[in-house]
């Protein structure tokens, strides 16, 4: 397994609790989670601890996609998600585990995330963009408070 790591921290204008519904709720995730060019399928998501969930990124130019799925491993309601994940795709070996942490500041939650175990084949820096470029999106969709 490889030992590639990311780590990413953002202060964010929302509640811990509207972070934590969108790691964990399928619409959300097809939505925030696939980097800029990139669409996403939620094919299953049991969100529970050993809970499993499977998804799809495709690459809007080429048509060309991966999946991927993984496991629920620790789910503290609004404050800490740990799930594995590993691609189907032999190039891409391991099991990576991301660590989500919340907590609640003054102006809305503290988000940190770790990714451990990135496979070798994936530039981090790459891992890191895709990930800063996620975290964009996500802001988009929990930050604003839209009434009925």
């Amino acid at each position: 397994m490889s030992t590639n790591t990311v780590r990413l921290h953002r202060v964010v204008r929302a509640t811990p609790e509207r972070i934590y519904r969108a790691f964990l709720d399928a619409d959300a995730m097809a939505k925030w989670l696939p980097p800029y060019g990139f669409t996403c399928k939620v094919h299953h998501m049991d969100a529970k601890v050993k809970g499993t969930f499977r998804m799809s990124f495709t690459n809007f130019s080429t048509g060309h996609g991966h999946s991927f799925g993984g496991e629920y491993r620790e789910l503290m309601p609004h404050e800490r998600i740990c799930y594995s994940d590993k691609f189907d795709d032999p190039n891409l070996p391991g099991e990576m585990v991301t660590t989500v942490s919340l907590r609640q500041v003054t102006c809305g939650t503290e988000l940190n995330v770790v990714q451990e175990g990135i496979p070798q084949a994936i530039p981090v820096e790459m891992c890191y963009l895709g990930w800063q470029e996620s975290l964009a999106q996500l802001l988009k969709l929990v930050e604003p408070v839209i009434p009925d």
